[in-house]
Protein backbone atom coordinates (compact mmCIF):
# COMPACT_ATOMS: atom_id res chain seq x y z
CA UNK A 1 0.00 0.00 0.00
CA UNK A 2 2.54 2.60 0.92
CA UNK A 3 4.21 1.61 -2.69
CA UNK A 4 0.94 2.60 -3.94
CA UNK A 5 0.95 6.15 -2.19
CA UNK A 6 4.20 6.85 -3.35
CA UNK A 7 3.46 6.03 -6.89
CA UNK A 8 0.11 8.38 -6.54
CA UNK A 9 1.88 11.38 -5.04
CA UNK A 10 4.40 10.67 -7.17
CA UNK A 11 1.84 12.19 -9.94
CA UNK A 12 1.73 15.65 -9.36
CA UNK A 13 -1.67 16.44 -11.96
CA UNK A 14 -3.54 14.24 -9.77
CA UNK A 15 -2.97 15.34 -6.30
CA UNK A 16 -6.81 16.46 -4.77
CA UNK A 17 -6.85 20.19 -5.21
CA UNK A 18 -5.26 20.32 -8.97
CA UNK A 19 -7.88 19.42 -11.26
CA UNK A 20 -11.47 19.02 -11.34
CA UNK A 21 -13.97 16.11 -10.75
CA UNK A 22 -16.46 14.97 -13.66
CA UNK A 23 -18.93 12.38 -12.59
CA UNK A 24 -20.56 9.72 -15.06
CA UNK A 25 -23.74 8.25 -13.87
CA UNK A 26 -26.51 6.34 -16.59
CA UNK A 27 -29.49 8.54 -17.36
CA UNK A 28 -27.35 12.32 -16.36
CA UNK A 29 -26.20 14.78 -18.54
CA UNK A 30 -22.80 12.99 -18.89
CA UNK A 31 -23.82 9.02 -19.13
CA UNK A 32 -20.57 7.80 -21.23
CA UNK A 33 -17.07 7.64 -19.97
CA UNK A 34 -16.34 9.26 -23.88
CA UNK A 35 -18.72 12.03 -23.27
CA UNK A 36 -16.73 12.41 -19.86
CA UNK A 37 -13.37 12.10 -21.52
CA UNK A 38 -14.35 15.45 -23.92
CA UNK A 39 -15.03 17.37 -21.06
CA UNK A 40 -12.01 16.10 -19.30
CA UNK A 41 -8.37 18.28 -18.39
CA UNK A 42 -4.96 17.16 -17.87
CA UNK A 43 -5.68 16.19 -14.09
CA UNK A 44 -9.00 15.52 -13.68
CA UNK A 45 -10.63 12.99 -11.76
CA UNK A 46 -13.63 11.07 -13.55
CA UNK A 47 -15.56 9.27 -11.03
CA UNK A 48 -17.64 6.03 -13.02
CA UNK A 49 -21.06 5.36 -11.04
CA UNK A 50 -22.29 1.71 -10.48
CA UNK A 51 -23.75 0.90 -14.23
CA UNK A 52 -22.88 -1.05 -17.25
CA UNK A 53 -21.40 0.38 -19.74
CA UNK A 54 -21.13 -0.16 -23.38
CA UNK A 55 -18.85 1.90 -25.29
CA UNK A 56 -16.60 0.72 -28.52
CA UNK A 57 -12.93 1.40 -27.44
CA UNK A 58 -13.10 4.07 -24.65
CA UNK A 59 -9.41 5.85 -26.07
CA UNK A 60 -7.78 7.83 -22.85
CA UNK A 61 -5.43 10.93 -24.36
CA UNK A 62 -5.76 13.11 -21.58
CA UNK A 63 -3.90 12.39 -17.79
CA UNK A 64 -6.86 11.30 -15.61
CA UNK A 65 -7.56 9.39 -13.15
CA UNK A 66 -10.72 6.93 -13.45
CA UNK A 67 -12.18 5.33 -10.64
CA UNK A 68 -14.96 3.06 -10.29
CA UNK A 69 -17.34 3.88 -7.62
CA UNK A 70 -19.07 0.50 -6.90
CA UNK A 71 -18.01 -1.79 -9.39
CA UNK A 72 -19.32 -0.30 -12.78
CA UNK A 73 -18.96 -2.54 -15.56
CA UNK A 74 -17.22 -2.12 -19.09
CA UNK A 75 -18.64 -4.69 -21.23
CA UNK A 76 -17.15 -5.52 -24.49
CA UNK A 77 -19.59 -7.62 -26.04
CA UNK A 78 -17.41 -9.84 -27.07
CA UNK A 79 -16.93 -7.83 -30.34
CA UNK A 80 -14.13 -5.06 -29.56
CA UNK A 81 -11.48 -3.70 -26.85
CA UNK A 82 -12.74 -1.76 -24.52
CA UNK A 83 -10.36 0.83 -22.62
CA UNK A 84 -6.93 1.89 -24.40
CA UNK A 85 -4.70 4.10 -22.69
CA UNK A 86 -2.17 6.73 -24.75
CA UNK A 87 -1.34 9.20 -22.26
CA UNK A 88 1.36 9.67 -19.44
CA UNK A 89 0.47 9.67 -15.93
CA UNK A 90 -3.41 7.56 -15.52
CA UNK A 91 -5.03 5.88 -12.76
CA UNK A 92 -7.47 3.02 -13.50
CA UNK A 93 -8.96 1.72 -10.61
CA UNK A 94 -11.91 0.23 -9.25
CA UNK A 95 -13.40 -1.40 -13.08
CA UNK A 96 -14.81 -4.89 -14.41
CA UNK A 97 -13.82 -5.30 -17.59
CA UNK A 98 -16.19 -8.21 -19.02
CA UNK A 99 -16.46 -9.70 -22.39
CA UNK A 100 -13.52 -8.25 -24.16
CA UNK A 101 -13.28 -8.85 -28.02
CA UNK A 102 -11.56 -11.85 -29.65
CA UNK A 103 -9.72 -12.11 -32.49
CA UNK A 104 -7.08 -14.94 -34.09
CA UNK A 105 -4.85 -12.55 -35.74
CA UNK A 106 -5.63 -9.06 -33.99
CA UNK A 107 -4.55 -8.44 -30.61
CA UNK A 108 -7.43 -7.78 -29.00
CA UNK A 109 -7.40 -6.17 -25.07
CA UNK A 110 -9.80 -5.50 -22.41
CA UNK A 111 -7.32 -2.79 -21.26
CA UNK A 112 -4.25 -1.89 -23.21
CA UNK A 113 -1.61 0.84 -22.61
CA UNK A 114 0.02 2.18 -25.39
CA UNK A 115 3.43 4.29 -25.93
CA UNK A 116 2.40 6.11 -22.51
CA UNK A 117 4.76 5.88 -19.05
CA UNK A 118 3.14 6.14 -15.17
CA UNK A 119 0.40 4.45 -16.06
CA UNK A 120 -1.08 2.85 -12.56
CA UNK A 121 -4.01 0.03 -13.05
CA UNK A 122 -5.51 -1.55 -9.75
CA UNK A 123 -8.18 -3.27 -8.54
CA UNK A 124 -9.97 -3.90 -11.55
CA UNK A 125 -11.70 -7.71 -12.60
CA UNK A 126 -11.22 -9.03 -15.80
CA UNK A 127 -13.36 -11.54 -16.99
CA UNK A 128 -13.33 -13.55 -20.61
CA UNK A 129 -11.26 -11.67 -22.09
CA UNK A 130 -8.67 -12.74 -25.11
CA UNK A 131 -5.77 -10.41 -23.58
CA UNK A 132 -6.60 -8.81 -20.49
CA UNK A 133 -4.13 -6.38 -19.70
CA UNK A 134 -1.17 -5.35 -22.65
CA UNK A 135 1.40 -3.26 -22.32
CA UNK A 136 3.36 -2.14 -25.77
CA UNK A 137 6.21 0.30 -25.39
CA UNK A 138 5.11 1.37 -21.92
CA UNK A 139 7.51 2.68 -19.33
CA UNK A 140 6.87 2.99 -14.96
CA UNK A 141 3.51 0.91 -15.56
CA UNK A 142 2.23 -0.84 -12.47
CA UNK A 143 -0.28 -3.02 -12.56
CA UNK A 144 -1.66 -4.10 -8.94
CA UNK A 145 -4.14 -5.93 -7.20
CA UNK A 146 -6.59 -6.83 -10.72
CA UNK A 147 -7.89 -10.32 -10.91
CA UNK A 148 -7.96 -11.60 -14.61
CA UNK A 149 -9.96 -14.64 -14.82
CA UNK A 150 -11.00 -16.11 -18.22
CA UNK A 151 -11.54 -20.06 -20.01
CA UNK A 152 -8.91 -20.55 -22.51
CA UNK A 153 -9.87 -24.65 -23.96
CA UNK A 154 -6.57 -24.31 -26.40
CA UNK A 155 -3.37 -22.67 -27.09
CA UNK A 156 -4.66 -21.58 -30.88
CA UNK A 157 -7.78 -19.40 -29.74
CA UNK A 158 -6.55 -17.88 -26.85
CA UNK A 159 -4.27 -15.01 -24.99
CA UNK A 160 -2.13 -13.90 -21.96
CA UNK A 161 -3.56 -12.72 -19.03
CA UNK A 162 -1.47 -9.58 -18.58
CA UNK A 163 1.05 -8.76 -21.73
CA UNK A 164 3.76 -7.08 -21.76
CA UNK A 165 5.91 -6.35 -25.15
CA UNK A 166 9.23 -3.92 -25.57
CA UNK A 167 8.82 -2.19 -22.47
CA UNK A 168 11.00 -0.85 -19.31
CA UNK A 169 10.69 -0.78 -15.26
CA UNK A 170 7.42 -2.69 -15.39
CA UNK A 171 5.87 -3.37 -11.98
CA UNK A 172 3.40 -6.86 -11.56
CA UNK A 173 2.33 -6.98 -8.02
CA UNK A 174 -0.26 -9.40 -6.11
CA UNK A 175 -2.52 -9.85 -9.23
CA UNK A 176 -4.74 -13.37 -9.30
CA UNK A 177 -4.66 -14.55 -13.12
CA UNK A 178 -6.27 -18.32 -14.01
CA UNK A 179 -7.82 -19.15 -17.35
CA UNK A 180 -5.80 -17.60 -20.35
CA UNK A 181 -3.05 -18.99 -22.51
CA UNK A 182 -0.03 -17.53 -20.47
CA UNK A 183 -0.65 -16.21 -17.21
CA UNK A 184 2.47 -13.13 -17.81
CA UNK A 185 4.30 -12.67 -20.53
CA UNK A 186 7.42 -10.68 -20.73
CA UNK A 187 8.94 -10.00 -24.41
CA UNK A 188 12.04 -7.41 -24.64
CA UNK A 189 11.13 -6.02 -21.59
CA UNK A 190 13.97 -4.71 -19.07
CA UNK A 191 14.37 -3.72 -15.78
CA UNK A 192 11.05 -5.05 -14.47
CA UNK A 193 9.59 -6.71 -11.12
CA UNK A 194 6.63 -9.49 -10.83
CA UNK A 195 5.66 -10.06 -7.31
CA UNK A 196 3.18 -11.64 -5.22
CA UNK A 197 1.32 -12.99 -8.17
CA UNK A 198 -0.94 -15.91 -8.43
CA UNK A 199 -1.03 -17.46 -11.80
CA UNK A 200 -3.07 -20.90 -11.83
CA UNK A 201 -5.07 -23.41 -14.64
CA UNK A 202 -3.20 -21.42 -17.29
CA UNK A 203 -3.23 -23.17 -20.98
CA UNK A 204 0.51 -23.31 -21.28
CA UNK A 205 2.54 -21.43 -19.05
CA UNK A 206 2.18 -19.65 -15.57
CA UNK A 207 4.60 -16.78 -16.57
CA UNK A 208 6.38 -16.91 -19.60
CA UNK A 209 9.52 -14.45 -20.86
CA UNK A 210 11.78 -13.84 -23.93
CA UNK A 211 14.35 -11.89 -24.73
CA UNK A 212 13.67 -9.69 -21.44
CA UNK A 213 16.96 -9.01 -19.34
CA UNK A 214 17.65 -7.60 -15.55
CA UNK A 215 14.27 -8.46 -14.39
CA UNK A 216 12.88 -9.91 -10.99
CA UNK A 217 9.97 -12.65 -9.91
CA UNK A 218 9.50 -12.52 -6.36
CA UNK A 219 7.16 -14.40 -4.07
CA UNK A 220 5.32 -15.49 -6.79
CA UNK A 221 2.86 -18.40 -7.14
CA UNK A 222 3.09 -20.55 -10.14
CA UNK A 223 0.51 -23.73 -10.29
CA UNK A 224 -1.93 -26.40 -11.94
CA UNK A 225 -0.23 -24.79 -15.49
CA UNK A 226 -0.18 -27.03 -18.42
CA UNK A 227 3.54 -26.81 -18.68
CA UNK A 228 4.62 -24.34 -15.92
CA UNK A 229 6.92 -21.31 -16.04
CA UNK A 230 9.11 -20.51 -19.06
CA UNK A 231 12.41 -18.19 -18.90
CA UNK A 232 13.95 -17.83 -22.63
CA UNK A 233 16.62 -15.81 -23.94
CA UNK A 234 17.12 -13.55 -21.34
CA UNK A 235 20.14 -12.62 -19.26
CA UNK A 236 20.63 -11.57 -15.38
CA UNK A 237 17.21 -12.97 -13.92
CA UNK A 238 16.56 -12.66 -10.17
CA UNK A 239 14.24 -15.28 -9.31
CA UNK A 240 13.54 -15.56 -5.41
CA UNK A 241 11.09 -17.33 -3.09
CA UNK A 242 8.56 -18.47 -5.46
CA UNK A 243 6.50 -21.45 -5.25
CA UNK A 244 6.42 -23.72 -8.59
CA UNK A 245 3.71 -26.87 -7.78
CA UNK A 246 1.34 -29.21 -9.54
CA UNK A 247 2.44 -28.56 -12.84
CA UNK A 248 2.08 -31.68 -14.70
CA UNK A 249 2.59 -33.46 -18.02
CA UNK A 250 5.18 -34.82 -20.74
CA UNK A 251 5.95 -31.65 -21.21
CA UNK A 252 5.66 -29.77 -18.00
CA UNK A 253 8.39 -27.65 -15.33
CA UNK A 254 8.29 -26.01 -12.67
CA UNK A 255 10.38 -23.86 -14.41
CA UNK A 256 12.16 -24.35 -17.85
CA UNK A 257 15.20 -22.30 -18.40
CA UNK A 258 16.42 -22.38 -22.35
CA UNK A 259 19.35 -19.80 -23.39
CA UNK A 260 19.79 -18.05 -19.68
CA UNK A 261 22.76 -16.75 -18.69
CA UNK A 262 23.46 -15.03 -14.95
CA UNK A 263 20.35 -15.48 -13.12
CA UNK A 264 20.05 -16.24 -9.72
CA UNK A 265 17.39 -18.91 -8.47
CA UNK A 266 16.91 -18.79 -4.50
CA UNK A 267 14.78 -19.64 -1.54
CA UNK A 268 12.05 -21.39 -3.84
CA UNK A 269 10.12 -23.97 -3.75
CA UNK A 270 9.22 -27.06 -6.59
CA UNK A 271 7.12 -29.37 -5.61
CA UNK A 272 4.88 -31.36 -7.28
CA UNK A 273 6.19 -30.98 -10.76
CA UNK A 274 6.95 -33.61 -13.73
CA UNK A 275 10.37 -31.74 -13.36
CA UNK A 276 11.04 -29.19 -11.46
CA UNK A 277 13.93 -27.14 -13.17
CA UNK A 278 15.26 -27.73 -16.45
CA UNK A 279 18.07 -26.27 -17.81
CA UNK A 280 19.25 -26.67 -21.23
CA UNK A 281 22.02 -23.49 -22.76
CA UNK A 282 22.03 -22.12 -19.23
CA UNK A 283 25.18 -20.51 -17.77
CA UNK A 284 26.00 -18.96 -14.51
CA UNK A 285 23.15 -19.60 -12.85
CA UNK A 286 23.34 -20.09 -9.15
CA UNK A 287 20.54 -22.22 -7.37
CA UNK A 288 20.87 -21.82 -3.92
CA UNK A 289 18.76 -22.60 -1.01
CA UNK A 290 15.88 -24.04 -2.62
CA UNK A 291 13.60 -27.12 -1.91
CA UNK A 292 12.69 -29.56 -4.29
CA UNK A 293 10.33 -32.06 -2.89
CA UNK A 294 7.64 -34.88 -4.98
CA UNK A 295 8.95 -33.81 -8.29
CA UNK A 296 9.20 -36.74 -11.12
CA UNK A 297 12.76 -35.51 -11.93
CA UNK A 298 14.20 -32.29 -9.91
CA UNK A 299 16.41 -30.99 -11.41
CA UNK A 300 17.27 -31.90 -15.52
CA UNK A 301 20.58 -30.32 -16.57
CA UNK A 302 21.70 -30.80 -20.32
CA UNK A 303 25.25 -31.57 -21.27
CA UNK A 304 24.73 -27.85 -23.16
CA UNK A 305 24.69 -25.60 -19.56
CA UNK A 306 28.63 -24.51 -17.56
CA UNK A 307 29.40 -22.96 -14.77
CA UNK A 308 25.84 -23.19 -12.70
CA UNK A 309 26.53 -23.65 -9.01
CA UNK A 310 23.72 -25.69 -7.48
CA UNK A 311 24.30 -25.51 -3.43
CA UNK A 312 22.58 -25.62 -0.32
CA UNK A 313 19.59 -26.83 -1.80
CA UNK A 314 17.02 -29.82 0.09
CA UNK A 315 16.61 -32.87 -2.16
CA UNK A 316 13.25 -34.99 -0.60
CA UNK A 317 10.84 -37.71 -2.01
CA UNK A 318 11.87 -37.04 -5.91
CA UNK A 319 12.11 -39.82 -8.47
CA UNK A 320 15.43 -38.50 -9.17
CA UNK A 321 17.07 -35.95 -8.03
CA UNK A 322 19.27 -35.03 -10.82
CA UNK A 323 19.10 -36.15 -14.48
CA UNK A 324 21.65 -35.04 -17.30
CA UNK A 325 22.27 -36.37 -21.00
CA UNK A 326 25.75 -36.07 -21.10
CA UNK A 327 29.04 -36.88 -19.22
CA UNK A 328 31.12 -33.56 -19.49
CA UNK A 329 30.20 -31.88 -16.27
CA UNK A 330 31.07 -28.37 -15.99
CA UNK A 331 28.59 -27.37 -13.06
CA UNK A 332 29.03 -27.45 -9.31
CA UNK A 333 27.19 -29.21 -6.87
CA UNK A 334 27.82 -28.45 -3.36
CA UNK A 335 26.65 -28.37 0.41
CA UNK A 336 23.23 -29.99 -0.67
CA UNK A 337 21.07 -32.10 1.28
CA UNK A 338 20.00 -35.49 -0.35
CA UNK A 339 17.57 -37.47 1.05
CA UNK A 340 18.89 -40.81 -0.48
CA UNK A 341 22.32 -40.27 0.77
CA UNK A 342 23.70 -43.10 3.25
CA UNK A 343 26.83 -41.99 3.67
CA UNK A 344 28.25 -41.07 7.04
CA UNK A 345 29.84 -38.09 9.40
CA UNK A 346 32.44 -39.06 11.77
CA UNK A 347 34.04 -36.31 12.61
CA UNK A 348 30.48 -34.72 13.15
CA UNK A 349 30.56 -31.28 11.32
CA UNK A 350 27.60 -31.94 9.64
CA UNK A 351 28.57 -32.76 6.40
CA UNK A 352 28.72 -36.47 4.96
CA UNK A 353 32.05 -37.98 4.38
CA UNK A 354 32.05 -39.36 0.77
CA UNK A 355 30.73 -37.75 -1.95
CA UNK A 356 27.12 -38.29 -2.95
CA UNK A 357 26.45 -38.93 -6.59
CA UNK A 358 23.01 -37.83 -7.48
CA UNK A 359 22.55 -39.05 -11.24
CA UNK A 360 21.39 -42.94 -11.02
CA UNK A 361 22.08 -45.22 -13.87
CA UNK A 362 18.73 -46.10 -13.81
CA UNK A 363 18.05 -42.18 -14.86
CA UNK A 364 20.02 -42.29 -17.46
CA UNK A 365 18.56 -44.95 -19.21
CA UNK A 366 15.65 -43.71 -18.88
CA UNK A 367 16.62 -40.72 -20.65
CA UNK A 368 17.78 -42.33 -23.32
CA UNK A 369 14.13 -45.11 -23.47
CA UNK A 370 11.21 -43.33 -21.70
CA UNK A 371 9.40 -46.68 -21.95
CA UNK A 372 11.73 -48.32 -19.89
CA UNK A 373 10.39 -45.87 -16.79
CA UNK A 374 7.86 -49.37 -16.21
CA UNK A 375 10.87 -50.94 -15.05
CA UNK A 376 10.57 -48.25 -11.55
CA UNK A 377 10.81 -49.44 -8.32
CA UNK A 378 11.87 -53.39 -9.59
CA UNK A 379 14.47 -54.97 -7.53
CA UNK A 380 16.64 -54.94 -10.60
CA UNK A 381 16.78 -51.04 -11.34
CA UNK A 382 17.68 -51.49 -7.17
CA UNK A 383 20.68 -53.35 -7.42
CA UNK A 384 21.72 -51.67 -10.28
CA UNK A 385 21.78 -48.82 -9.03
CA UNK A 386 23.40 -49.19 -6.11
CA UNK A 387 25.98 -51.14 -7.45
CA UNK A 388 26.88 -48.43 -9.80
CA UNK A 389 27.00 -45.96 -7.11
CA UNK A 390 29.68 -48.26 -5.64
CA UNK A 391 31.58 -48.23 -8.97
CA UNK A 392 30.66 -46.15 -10.86
CA UNK A 393 31.00 -46.53 -14.68
CA UNK A 394 28.19 -45.31 -16.63
CA UNK A 395 27.19 -42.50 -14.81
CA UNK A 396 29.00 -38.59 -14.87
CA UNK A 397 32.19 -39.27 -12.93
CA UNK A 398 32.65 -35.62 -11.89
CA UNK A 399 29.00 -34.78 -10.95
CA UNK A 400 28.86 -35.19 -7.18
CA UNK A 401 28.48 -33.26 -4.20
CA UNK A 402 31.68 -33.68 -2.19
CA UNK A 403 30.17 -31.78 0.82
CA UNK A 404 26.52 -33.46 1.51
CA UNK A 405 24.55 -32.35 4.46
CA UNK A 406 23.62 -34.79 6.93
CA UNK A 407 20.58 -32.85 8.02
CA UNK A 408 17.94 -31.15 5.93
CA UNK A 409 18.79 -27.43 5.45
CA UNK A 410 16.42 -24.94 7.79
CA UNK A 411 15.62 -21.67 5.57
Amino acid sequence: MRLILLIILSFPILNPGFGKTIRVSPGTSVSTIKAAMRLASNGDSILVSKGVYKEQNIVIEKSVFLIGIERPVLDGENKYEILTVKANFVIIDGFDFMHAGKSSYMDLAALKVIDASDVLIKNNYFENSFFGIYCQQSTRTVIYKNTLRSNAKDEINSANGIHCWKSDQLKILQNTISGHRDGIYFEFVTNSTIEHNNSFNNVRYGLHFMFSNYDRYIANTFRENGAGVAVMFSNHITMHRNIFSENWGNAAYGILMKEISDGDVEGNIFNRNTVGVYLEGSNRINMKRNHFDDNGWAIKMQASCSDNKVEENNFTSNTFDVATNGSLVLNKFSGNYWERYEGYDLNRDGKGDIPYRPVSLYSMIVERNPATLMLFRSFMVDLMDRAERIIPGFTPEDLKDDEPKMKMIRF
